[in-house]
């Protein structure tokens, strides 16, 4: 008998320990863990660690060097000068709404006749669509600029040409074989030798404001206003690369370290009224708090109603206004997370029913009428944590007339997005990345899609690729992490895509009393366990179904990330179960 794909064993990869890991340590002044974690990282000289370590903003690579800048600063100062009306069109993720909030603002600061546009997310799809262009011309629009997206609407860019209406594109995404007509792409794949290639639409945006500010200031530095915002732009910026899961190495790194620092003294104030709605008022504030807490509520205005409700909120002068919307976003994301629960369970119960969670198979492609589209992409992403393979979750409810959206999500290593271009003959259109794609398709095709997308899968997926894997930065005893030492691994964050949180782990240890599940459901379980070294607590979300489990066991394998719990004023080290295993 099968085991269910949340009980599966996961296969640790154990990072090997690195001799240069004990020069590292020593010339950064740093434990050995530190080092290593570093090394696992890319980080393997003195230089670079200490730049990693502690990231200035004077590391930020120079706005003028990002392609394209030159000629679109130009195009804009003219425009801002000659009181054009300038249009900027975003994505509706809160990569594209972040991005969008700091031109329209740096623009408005400048005394531009500037407005925004967000196409809705079900009504409009992603990306530059003619109709939006030709709406934009008609309102007298004669400068669009565009934000995370773009780069491969050549049929509406052709349009806007013919309109009239002079385009800049800024986007991060992929370039297709053919590139827009525009007066300008800023775009860091427009230039292959640009150091951050993997900069967020939010960034590119960032660094267009910055140099529209350089442009426009009088002298060296930046004059008061304008200095004060570009620094509020870096909050803005790092919550849109977060969100967008961008590698947060390199200049990435920089941008985000900083405009976390800067999150809680931001005087925008739809930002302060963000992160109280939230209930975080007061805390230093890390990337988990974007991805997790702020990120999904300005989401929730594109999936569950209009993006530009968000960006309204970012760019907002009204702390009351600000309040409102911030409340009413929360009050959305709760009702997401609802939507979400419903479409998962019966998704779940359909791959039970279906056998698409069988060993075989190497991909899951499910329909379902009236699934929110909206939200669909989030569930694509909980199937794929769940059953690790590639995942297409479509909604055939709407819009009506036979036509069905879906969001696909990937495993690392696999491009879901060449595999739906191999199987694209079945597809009215579809785009997106290697790891997270949509698409458009008739619904008397689905079923020829989803036969071609599990053949494709199943020729590139190797044997082992659906095997979820768990990666260990060190094997260690309990008794290596003293309060001191995980503090110091607090230096690596912020954490996310090429910087995950270290996981360490502890072969060997046993039990020092019995388990105890706690939560509201039962559902976590804690544990006090030994390895003759040292003895530490640990706590284990959704792990409760462990407990008979580990009683049966007298030693076991655990996986975990270090962390300081505080309580009634006392701190001690805790360990967070990421896995347990037995021999």
């Amino acid at each position: 008998m099968r085991l269910s794909a949340r009980m599966q064993k996961k296969r640790w990869v154990i990072q090997p320990v690195d001799d240069r890991s004990k020069q590292l340590a020593k010339a950064l002044k740093v434990s050995p863990f530190l080092a290593q974690v570093l090394i696992n990282r890319g980080v393997t000289d003195a230089r670079a660690g200490a730049v990693f370590l502690r990231p200035k903003l004077t590391e930020l690579i120079s706005p003028e060097q990002m392609p394209g800048v030159e000629t679109a600063v130009a195009r804009i100062k003219q425009a801002v000068k000659s009181k054009r009306k300038i249009a900027i069109y975003g994505d509706y993720d809160v990569d594209g709404i972040t991005g969008v909030s700091i031109l329209w603002q740096i623009l408005t600061l400048l005394g531009a006749d500037v407005d925004y546009y967000i196409p809705h997310r079900i009504d409009e799809g992603y990306g530059l669509n003619p109709e939006a262009v030709r709406a934009l011309a008609k309102s007298g629009s004669e400068l669009l600029i565009t934000v995370d997206c773009g780069i491969t609407a050549t049929d509406s860019a052709e349009l806007a040409c013919q309109l009239a209406l002079e385009l800049i594109i800024t986007d991060h995404h992929q370039p297709g074989p053919d590139l827009p007509e525009a007066v300008a792409i800023v775009h860091p794949a427009m230039d292959k030798s640009y150091a951050n290639q993997d900069s967020s639409g939010s960034m590119v945006a960032f660094k267009l404001a910055w140099a529209i500010a350089n442009q426009f200031n009088a002298g060296r530095k930046l004059e008061p206003r304008l200095r004060e915002f570009m620094i509020n732009a870096t909050s803005l910026a790092a919550m849109g690369t977060v969100a967008d899961i961008m590698d947060l190495r390199g200049e990435n790194r920089v941008l985000t370290s900083y405009g976390l620092k800067s999150l809680t003294e931001c005087n925008l104030c739809g930002v302060q009224a963000l992160i109280e709605s939230a209930g975080l008022t007061g805390q230093g504030l890390d990337s988990f708090h974007i991805g997790f807490r702020l990120a999904p509520m300005l989401n929730a205005a594109g999936r569950m109603g209009h993006a530009r409700l968000a960006v309204e909120l970012l760019t907002s002068s009204s702390r009351m206004r600000s309040m409102q919307i911030a409340e009413y976003l929360k009050e959305q994301n709760g009702q997401r997370q609802q939507c979400e629960r419903k479409i998962l369970r019966q998704a779940c119960e359909m791959i039970v029913q279906r056998g698409l969670s069988h060993p075989d198979r190497s991909s899951i492609v499910l329909a379902g009428e009236n699934w929110h589209t909206g939200v669909v992409g989030i569930v694509a992403s909980r199937i794929v944590d769940k059953y690790h393979r590639p995942a297409i979750i479509i909604n055939t409810g709407e819009p009506a007339g036979g036509i069905a959206k879906g969001s696909a999500r990937s495993i690392a290593g696999f491009d879901i997005l060449g595999a739906i271009s191999a199987c694209s003959q079945h597809l009215i259109n579809f785009g997106g990345h290697k790891m997270a794609a949509g698409i458009t398709i008739e619904t008397e095709k689905i079923d020829m899609f989803e036969a071609g997308f599990e053949a494709y899968t199943r020729e590139n997926l190797g044997e082992n690729d659906c095997v979820a894997k768990l990666h260990i930065d060190a094997i260690a005893p309990l008794a290596a992490f003293r309060k001191e030492t995980v503090t110091e691994l607090g230096m690596l964050g912020p954490f996310g895509q090429g910087n995950p949180e270290p996981v360490f782990a502890t072969k060997a240890v046993r039990l020092i009393s019995p388990p105890r599940r706690v939560g509201a459901g039962a559902d976590h379980l804690q544990l006090a366990i030994t390895d003759n070294t040292a003895s530490l607590r640990c706590i284990g979300f959704r792990f409760g179904k462990l407990e008979k489990k580990l009683l049966e066991h007298e030693f076991f394998n655990v996986a975990y990330q270090p962390q300081i719990n505080t309580y009634n004023g006392s701190s001690s080290v805790q360990l967070v179960l990421t896995d347990i295993q037995f021999e």
